[in-house]
């Protein structure tokens, strides 16, 4: 259970064809965080900024803290983001080959 309460917004939804001036598309293409105090942040300072909100979490925001680690994650997240239509596809065949 987070210390804050987070709320969850799917971004593909009509209401949300834009949110603080970005259209749903760029949105959809990267992970977003929206803090409590309305800084949009997107990829690994995103993740740090959610993890920050876990307490069994917490330890990874601190190691995504330190000099030079964002940096780092935001390179190997970029990486995944570019794994990431094969891996979608690989579980979509997972899933429909579990339901026959």
């Amino acid at each position: 259970m987070p210390s804050a309460p987070i709320e969850w917004v799917d971004v593909s939804a009509r209401q949300f064809a834009s949110i603080a001036g970005q259209r749903c598309g760029d949105l959809m293409a990267r992970f977003h965080v929206q803090t409590a105090d309305g800084a949009m942040l997107s990829g690994a300072a995103a993740f740090v900024a959610l993890w920050r909100l876990f307490p069994g979490w917490r330890w990874l925001a601190k190691l995504g803290s330190l000099p030079g680690m964002r940096h780092v994650l935001e390179l190997l997240y970029r990486a995944f983001l570019q794994l990431r239509p094969g891996v979608q596809w690989l579980f979509r065949k997972f899933e429909s080959g579990k339901r026959r």
